[in-house]
């Protein structure tokens, strides 16, 4: 890993998704599972959890970027524009630092709509003593 350095996902999540995420967390907020309750929304159709689409940062830094072995330590979010199921998206990983004597990076995480908006932004802390090296 170097400062400065890119790693960019596409993603979407389906209608059945959200619903799924829904149950799994127990937050039934119609706003993300009923189309006829979100169309009187702002919305105006049911958006996706924030956490779900921020879920998939833990899948890139477990699987891809830098991959297996990682270690979450750290996120923060902040939560911009609404994200809408079967919608793509791209995740943008930004490296800040690196803190090769503790196996650790500092990385700027955003998720972006297909206009180019910030949706979610944030940074992570990961550590990884394989792909992290002093």
């Amino acid at each position: 890993m170097e400062v400065n350095q890119v790693y960019t996902h596409e993603f979407q999540f389906t209608q059945e998704e959200v619903t799924r995420f829904a149950e799994v967390t127990g937050d039934r907020n119609p706003v993300h599972t009923d189309p006829a309750f979100a169309a009187k929304t702002i919305f105006k159709r049911p958006v996706m959890h924030g956490m779900l689409g921020a879920a998939l940062f833990s899948k890139v830094f477990g699987t891809l970027f830098p991959g297996e072995g990682t270690i979450y330590l750290k996120q923060s979010l902040n939560f911009l524009k609404p994200m809408f199921p079967d919608t793509k998206y791209i995740a943008e990983f930004t490296v800040k630092e690196v803190i090769k004597d503790k196996n650790r990076a500092v990385i700027e995480t955003l998720i972006k709509n297909p206009e180019g908006f910030v949706c979610t932004s944030g940074e992570a802390t990961i550590m990884n003593v394989d792909k992290i090296k002093k």
